[in-house]
């Protein structure tokens, strides 16, 4: 039986945290789908599309995964009804630390409710890798600070060339 999961997320930029529970999740699904996140009421510093190409790059240029198990889209609907499209039964979360659990036990409750076949699971990245997050890297990059331990180097120039 084939399994397939989504992540789902803003991934503005995707750094090396993202990567790390991309590589976990690909351990217990057999394809992944990367779902960009369109959500308009939010202040992106990409568009969904240059997220997704961020992602394609990083991925594919810079890290060489192989594309046959990785999908990379936006969405902007229920990640429960992009799990019923693309037949998925696993949505992966990726977690920092504690203060993200409680939003994300909420959430993950409510796409229970929406659908009681789809699964939750959590996942934490290497613990070098938790204190990553793209509202830092993109704070860092502003104030010229280097960020090449936290993103790829397709990433870092998409970064530059937005700031």
């Amino acid at each position: 039986m084939n399994k397939t999961g989504i992540y789902p997320g803003t991934f503005d930029p995707m750094t090396y945290g993202h990567i790390d529970v991309i590589k976990r999740a690909l351990k217990i699904v057999d394809k992944l789908i990367i779902a960009v996140s369109n959500d308009y009421s939010k202040d992106y510093l990409f568009t969904a599309e240059e997220r997704v190409l961020i992602i394609k790059n990083a991925l594919f240029k810079d890290l060489k995964f192989k594309k046959q198990n990785l999908k990379i889209i936006p969405f902007n609907n229920l990640t429960t009804s992009l799990c019923n499209k693309h037949k998925a039964s696993i949505i992966i979360r990726g977690l920092r630390a504690v203060s993200d659990f409680e939003y994300e036990f909420q959430l993950a409750g409510m796409n229970r409710k929406l659908n009681n076949n789809i699964e939750t699971v959590f996942m934490m990245s290497d613990a070098e890798k938790q204190v990553i997050s793209s509202k830092f890297v993109k704070e860092i990059a502003k104030l010229g600070g280097k960020i090449n331990q936290f993103v790829t180097k397709s990433t870092i120039k998409m970064i530059r060339n937005k700031i």
